[in-house]
């Protein structure tokens, strides 16, 4: 199914089953899962290491490559799934709060189409 007709939740269940299947909770903490997330995040980075900007047109064409990022993606998403349930974080909630923060932060008229520290 499409991420337009799949919930967050039924990726949590998913990962919860996976999980769960595996006797792996007990492994699962939020120490180990930040972790996870970092290292996985790192191997989706090691794609672009020395990548100029102009040049990702190229990957997205090269299907070997994109079917390595979307691994790296989906490992990083899959811990995020599971650290958020092991943390009780709403992850909907979560990113609408951070958006309006944002949002205040980082005003339209002040920073459409530029970037400032």
């Amino acid at each position: 199914m499409a991420d337009d007709q799949t919930t967050i939740s039924e990726m949590k269940a998913l990962m919860a089953q996976f999980v769960s299947e595996r006797n792996w909770a007990q492994f699962h903490d939020a120490k180990n899962l930040s972790a996870c997330i970092a290292i996985e995040a790192a191997e989706l980075m090691e794609h672009f290491q020395w990548t100029h900007s102009d040049a990702v047109g190229k990957i997205i064409e090269d299907k070997e490559q994109m079917a390595e990022i979307k691994e790296e993606v989906a490992d990083v998403f899959a811990y995020l799934l599971s650290f958020a349930s092991s943390m009780k974080i709403d992850l909907s909630e979560a990113l609408r709060d951070k958006m309006v923060k944002n949002a205040k932060k980082y005003p339209v008229d002040q920073y459409y189409g530029k970037f400032k520290v």
